[in-house]
């Protein structure tokens, strides 16, 4: 995979394994799992909330394009609230996306290119749907039947099963992931399984970055 921002020495770089999956698939555990096997995790999420901190130009151009209602009192992200914004909009979610995915995908490839593991983990909700799935070798999917993943989000968030069911309608379906995937991890239920799938791909990802 190639993209104009890979440059020679992000290509011989460690290897770079890209982890996603839908809502309450389990790319939580996944992700942990390899930490605690020591390998470097990124997850997306925690770089969009760090990019969109007071005082980065990011948040003052949420404000500007969504207005000051999705900022709390102290200056903070009203993350509730921007989502009443983005949810069932597409046009308003691409706007949110212009301003945060470029900054996202910046402070991961950085962090990429400076570990020297044999092997990283970055964690991307959208790793397909973003463009992201062009700065990583392999794609990782984590998959879960819709019933699991419904009564995970219930149980996680409250709420009603037809918002769970909205919520999982709304991202890319399982079938559309699992075509593009390299590897994928079940995780039905039993967190044991999961975890020693994990380790599994860890040995298999490490003679693939041997190999290189």
């Amino acid at each position: 995979m190639s993209s104009p921002e890979q440059t020679d020495t992000f290509r011989t770089g460690p290897l770079r394994i890209g982890l996603t999956g839908g809502i309450a698939s389990g790319k939580t555990l996944v992700a942990d799992t390899f930490s605690e096997l020591g390998v470097p995790v990124i997850d997306t999420d925690v770089i969009a909330r760090e990019v969109a901190e007071p005082g980065q130009p990011a948040l003052q151009e949420i404000a500007d394009r969504f207005g000051a209602d999705v900022l709390d009192a102290s200056g903070q992200l009203d993350r509730a609230a921007l989502r009443q914004h983005v949810f069932s909009s597409p046009a308003e979610r691409e706007a949110l996306e212009a301003i945060l995915h470029p900054r996202i995908r910046s402070t991961a490839l950085d962090r990429m290119q400076k570990t020297n593991a044999a092997y990283v983990v970055v964690v991307v909700p959208l790793l397909f749907e973003s463009g992201f799935i062009e700065l990583v070798d392999r794609a990782l999917v984590i998959d879960a039947d819709s019933e699991t993943r419904i009564e995970r989000i219930l149980e996680r968030d409250g709420g009603s099963r037809e918002q769970a069911e909205q919520i999982i309608a709304s991202q890319m379906d399982d079938a559309g992931r699992l075509a593009r995937a390299d590897d994928v991890i079940e995780n039905h239920g039993d967190p044991a399984e999961t975890r020693a799938a994990v380790t599994r791909l860890h040995e298999q990802f490490l003679s693939i970055a041997a190999a290189r």
